[in-house]
């Protein structure tokens, strides 16, 4: 699904407003619902950022971001200025940058969707899955960050800059930098 459509659908895929309400009041099936609602997103994006391998890291962060989410959301307001998921994904988001910023980690990125234990066998196909992986994988954090938050998540450029705590011009910058760093990594591939 591409971005536009992804927004586009982002609205129904919310927990509904009662939910969300009785969570808010510490309702224990309401938090429930918030975290099956949204422990997948939670993890495919700090699974993305951290990469494969880090299994239990992912699991970590995944715990601390509904920690944090759970401690934060009696003042969340959804006629504030993000949705629920851009509000969580962007506590997730940060939880993932400082990790990475920790010196003594390195970083095997997985990327889900193309991730090349699910090729099809064709050699072609897994050394390009590999490609863009070692790709990603290169980019710089907070280009990571705004890259699969726009490309995979669907956030549009306001909310991703809501997210990483940036003005919507460096949101761009990145993303133009993270695209043209990809092209370059990826040209071996194309030209192979």
């Amino acid at each position: 699904m591409n971005a536009v459509a992804h927004r586009a659908a982002g609205a129904s895929d919310e927990l509904d407003e009662v939910t969300l309400r009785r969570a808010q009041r510490g309702d224990a099936d309401a938090c429930r619902a918030l975290v099956e609602r949204y422990q997948r997103p939670v993890f495919a994006l700090l699974s993305r950022l951290l990469g494969g391998g880090r299994r239990a890291a992912v699991e970590d962060l995944a715990q601390e971001t509904f920690l944090q989410v759970f401690r934060g959301l009696a003042g969340f307001t959804p006629l504030g200025p993000a949705r629920l998921s851009t509000w969580i994904l962007t506590i997730a988001s940060r939880r993932a940058i400082d990790e990475l910023r920790r010196p003594e980690r390195s970083v095997a990125l997985v990327t889900e969707p193309i991730a090349a234990e699910r090729a099809d066998g064709d050699a072609v196909r897994r050394e390009v899955a590999a490609a863009i992986e070692r790709a990603l994988a290169a980019l710089a954090p907070e280009y990571r960050a705004a890259f699969l938050l726009r490309e995979y998540h669907g956030l549009d450029y306001a909310d991703i800059a809501r997210a990483l705590a940036i003005d919507v011009g460096t949101v761009k910058s990145r993303l133009s930098r993270a695209r043209v760093a990809l092209r370059e990594a990826l040209a071996e591939v194309r030209d192979a």
